[in-house]
């Protein structure tokens, strides 16, 4: 006689994971980097332009580069000189990015501030509660096999439809504003704390006044819990600086930010190819 087949629970967990689902994509790495001006500037004019040259080389396959490019920026006030942002598949393409940089000789002439290391993430609030909630009517425990079987196919098919988003080109707009953020996590004010669908609706009410920004500004998150020293980096694109004003002073009267937002150092750069990096060097305002 065969065993009896175990009947499957009616209803699964009432406590559901207090998670949202997050698809990653490229790896990131800003570098924050000060010029040494007065060794750079003792430098004969022929072994400086064989340095940029060199330099110049570097930044041109990177920027064109099929698995990620990088992009460089001159840094507007006292936070550095030079702000390199990296996109790659992956943490040891960037390790290779960043030796790669360290063996040029340019590098002798330039002093890291700081740096900041992340992966892209699209949080996925409003498909995983409905994942969530299709499973536990199935009666499919949380964390069990069939759940993580289930939870991955919805990640494949999210992955697939959001690609474009995941891994996109750096924007090649004039002006970036980066900066780190975190959610709060005080005795008072916890966002962790809150459920699901209170964070999914205000993340839903922040999200609306970056919309009505589409096409003036292009936002790229990042994830970075376990990586650096806060949550989150955020990178805004856009061709016209005042729009980082206006934007992240209209998101601050939501609740999401107004509430349970902290910021970090704020860090603005001018784009500069590496055609006119030569210029950069010599003390000229990038075009």
């Amino acid at each position: 006689m065969s065993s009896p087949r175990t009947a499957r629970p009616e209803t699964a967990s009432t406590e559901l994971p207090p998670v949202p689902l997050t698809l990653e994509g490229y790896s990131v790495l800003h570098q924050m980097m000060r010029v040494r001006w007065t060794a750079w500037r003792q430098l004969r004019q022929s072994f400086k332009t064989e340095i940029v040259h060199e330099a110049a080389g570097f930044l041109s396959r990177a920027e064109q580069n099929p698995s990620g490019q990088s992009a460089l920026y001159s840094v507007l006030g006292h936070k550095g000189d030079l702000m390199l942002v990296h996109f790659r598949s992956g943490f040891d393409e960037l390790n290779k990015v960043e030796l790669d940089l360290s063996r040029l000789r340019l590098s002798e002439y330039l002093e890291t501030t700081t740096s900041y290391l992340s992966v892209i993430e699209l949080g996925l609030y409003e498909s995983s509660m409905k994942t969530y909630r299709e499973l536990a009517e199935k009666g499919i425990e949380p964390h069990s096999d069939e759940w993580k079987q289930a939870i991955n196919d919805t990640l494949a098919r999210q992955r697939e439809a959001m690609r474009p988003r995941l891994f996109p080109e750096i924007p090649k707009n004039k002006y970036i504003c980066f900066y780190p953020m975190d959610r709060l996590r005080g005795e008072d004010k916890n966002w962790y704390t809150l459920p699901m669908e209170e964070r999914a609706r205000q993340m839903n009410e922040h999200g609306l006044v970056g919309r009505r920004y589409a096409g003036e500004v292009r936002q790229i998150i990042s994830g970075s819990i376990g990586f650096d020293d806060w949550e989150w980096g955020v990178d805004l694109f856009a061709d016209d600086p005042l729009v980082f004003k206006k934007l992240i002073y209209e998101m601050r009267f939501d609740q999401v930010s107004a509430v349970y937002a902290k910021f970090g150092t704020f860090y603005i750069g001018v784009r500069c190819s590496w055609c006119a990096l030569g210029k950069l060097l010599n003390g000229e305002a990038p075009e």
